[in-house]
């Protein structure tokens, strides 16, 4: 159950998340976190989430993205929403931290679940130096979270089936799809007040 304050962190792909909004505190809202992302990090590759809305604000920082097809920096001020089904990915274009408001909508549990899944995983030492878990994992995890997330490659159908013989594989060997000792969040802090004031987020009162 994410929180205000809850910190997510992947120290492979160099994301850190600090929850503005969850499932606690959102009362229907959109969820809202703050992204950091360090010099040369990234998502782990280009994807789309088929039941939701994402949207970037970048606060400071350079942050490449590219939305179906269409490649673009985005600075301080700038914004680009990416529509549910729609191929994206982004990173950090520039030489510091890029600073990022990141909205979900409508707010998606599963994805949080999807993405401390692979935070855990890499932080663990069980990926690539991109962020990546091995293919017998990453199947079981595209079956698991076919509802958040599906990657643009390999194509679908061949997704599908290698998901489908791998996953059989990779289960065999005793991995699984979700952890659930990754869920829990490496740390809770005080969001940057100029963040929560820009999300137009009231902190709640256990916060104050």
């Amino acid at each position: 159950m994410p929180r205000f304050g809850d910190v997510f962190e992947n120290k492979v792909t160099g994301e850190h998340v600090v929850v503005i909004r969850g499932d606690e505190d959102g009362g229907g809202e959109p969820a809202l976190g703050h992204l950091v992302v360090k010099p040369g990090g990234a998502v782990v590759g280009e994807h789309v989430h088929p039941r939701f809305q994402e949207r970037f604000q970048v606060i400071s920082g350079r942050l490449g993205a590219r939305v179906d097809g269409v490649e673009r920096t985005l600075v301080a001020g700038d914004e680009v929403s990416v529509p549910a089904g729609i191929p994206h990915d982004w990173w950090n274009a520039g030489e510091e931290d890029a600073s990022v408001l990141v909205e979900i909508a409508p707010l998606n549990t599963r994805f949080l679940e999807m993405l401390a899944t692979l935070f855990g995983l890499a932080n663990a030492g069980k990926t690539n130096a991109k962020g990546m878990p091995n293919p017998l994992q990453l199947a079981l995890i595209g079956q698991e979270f076919a509802d958040v997330i599906v990657f643009t490659k390999p194509p679908r159908p061949v997704q599908k089936v290698a998901f489908g013989v791998l996953g059989a594989l990779g289960r065999r060997r005793g991995y699984r799809g979700f952890y659930p000792e990754y869920l829990r969040p490496q740390a809770r802090v005080a969001p940057d007040p100029a963040v929560v004031a820009l999300a137009g987020v009231t902190p709640p009162a256990e916060a104050g």
